[in-house]
């Protein structure tokens, strides 16, 4: 709420196809109406306009912070903008005058953006599941193509991560905390490539909710440029090098353009034309997903693949992936029941392959679960081994497919949509490297019991 304009919520008003206000809440119509705008007439407030314009043309929800002016004063505000058709509905919370000076949060706040703006070549943010909607000018000579284009794609989709000199992933852990993230390792995927530093901020939206991130990325000369950590022992062969350059790049573009196809932002399509677009989507997000999944294979498959054996909370890191797949889950009407923020479960183990697993095996127990239906994340002590166990409400696994699921491109059901057969294999391989196991347990309509286990560390 704001006391200086005495707005509580959410403001809700709706743009037609032609930008006209055709509903809005007093505060949004009086607003508009103080801009020159008049009932049903054109959306006069540009700020708010200009986002309407971009949800609409993408056809993906926008979020994003706007500064409106009102008179002598300006207003900060948190504009959503959901397509639905060939209109856009509204959401605006914050409406919260801004200040001259500012409070000293908000001056740190603006304080660190223009730190990230002063140190990067060039800047870029995201809404809060890391699709794209921001980049600056500077990104279309290191990019090779219009900025404009990678808008509403997913952040990875710009850089491959690379992981930092701990083993981590800087921006994965910033993700799940909703907190600021620094000296993240990436290779552009266009132009001519490059490495690149990456930092971020948070962006909170007026409702005080994690909105995604306003990020700055810094070139890295080729003599400046610090290697993976374990590069020798991980790096993927020169086959799995040459697959992901040689595939992925084109594959993205294929999806791109499935998706703005589908989006219709020319005009409607025949409905079995936008069907086939969204098919051809989902099956080039299909091919990027085993394309991931071979080069992680190329590397765990060497012999001379050693992940480290470092000291791990497998509580926090299961905490992480429920964390990461939220969105996943909550889209498929799943819930994720994990562990509570003051469990603990020590660990011997990497960080990086630990969350790998976990995620692999989260991943498969929200895809495989009803609508309605609950994974659970519980904790376990075995002896010498941490547990982390992951309980679904699928339909189960025979006992004579147990072990086969294991196995290189095997699935219960080939014709099931998702998945390469390559995860629990993977996953498996991970966790035997590491000096444990993953084990199921199940039965024919009566989900699945998934088993991680690693060396329990013990206290002194």
């Amino acid at each position: 709420m704001s006391a200086a304009l005495g707005v509580e919520g959410a403001v809700t008003g709706r743009v037609d196809a032609h930008g006209r206000l055709i509903a809005a809440d007093p505060p949004l119509a009086d607003l508009n109406a103080r801009a020159g705008g008049g009932e049903a007439a054109i959306l006069s407030v540009p700020q708010i306009a200009a986002l309407a314009r971009l949800a609409r043309r993408l056809g993906i929800t926008v979020s994003r912070a706007a500064i409106a002016a009102d008179g002598d004063r300006d207003i900060d505000l948190w504009v959503r903008a959901d397509p639905e058709g060939e209109e856009v509905a509204l959401s605006i919370t914050g409406w919260a005058e801004r200040p001259a000076p500012p409070e000293p949060a908000a001056e740190a706040s603006e304080r660190e953006a223009d730190f990230l703006r002063a140190a990067a070549d060039w800047t870029w943010e995201t809404d809060e599941t890391l699709r794209l909607t921001a980049l600056s000018a500077g990104a279309a000579a290191a990019i090779g193509r219009p900025p404009a284009e990678l808008i509403g794609e997913q952040l990875t989709r710009l850089f491959r991560f690379r992981e930092g000199e701990d083993g981590s992933l800087p921006i994965l852990i910033a993700l799940a905390e909703h907190r600021r993230f620094d000296g993240q390792p990436a290779e552009l995927r266009h132009g001519g490539g490059g490495r690149y530093r990456l930092s971020g901020i948070p962006l909170i939206d007026g409702m005080g909710r994690f909105a995604g991130f306003r990020g700055a990325s810094v070139s890295l000369r080729a003599e400046d440029a610090v290697a993976p950590p374990r590069s020798a022992p991980e790096r993927p062969s020169a086959f799995g090098e040459r697959l992901d350059q040689a595939l992925r790049a084109p594959l993205a573009y294929i999806v791109e353009n499935a998706e703005r196809l589908r989006a219709q932002p020319e005009g409607p399509l025949r409905r079995d034309y936008a069907g086939y677009a969204a098919d051809i989507a989902a099956a080039g997000r299909h091919l990027l997903s085993l394309v991931d999944d071979l080069v992680d294979l190329q590397a765990i498959e060497r012999p001379d693949f050693a992940p480290e054996a470092d000291s791990v909370d497998l509580a926090d890191l299961a905490r992480r992936a429920a964390g990461l797949l939220a969105v996943r889950a909550a889209d498929r009407g799943v819930r994720i029941d994990s562990p509570g923020a003051d469990e603990e479960l020590p660990a011997t183990g990497d960080f990086t392959r630990g969350l790998q697993v976990l995620m692999n095996l989260i991943a498969n127990a929200v895809r495989y679960s009803p609508a309605g239906g609950q994974v659970w994340i519980r904790l376990e002590r075995e002896g010498d081994l941490a547990a982390v166990i992951i309980a679904d409400q699928g339909k189960g696994i025979a006992a004579e497919d147990q072990e086969r699921i294991f196995e290189k491109f095997e699935r219960v059901d080939p014709n099931e949509p998702g998945g390469t057969g390559l995860g629990l294999y993977i996953a498996r391989r991970l966790a035997r490297a590491m000096g444990g196991d993953v084990a199921v347990d199940s039965a024919p309509g009566q989900g699945a019991r998934f088993t991680f286990t690693l060396p329990l560390r013990k206290a002194g």
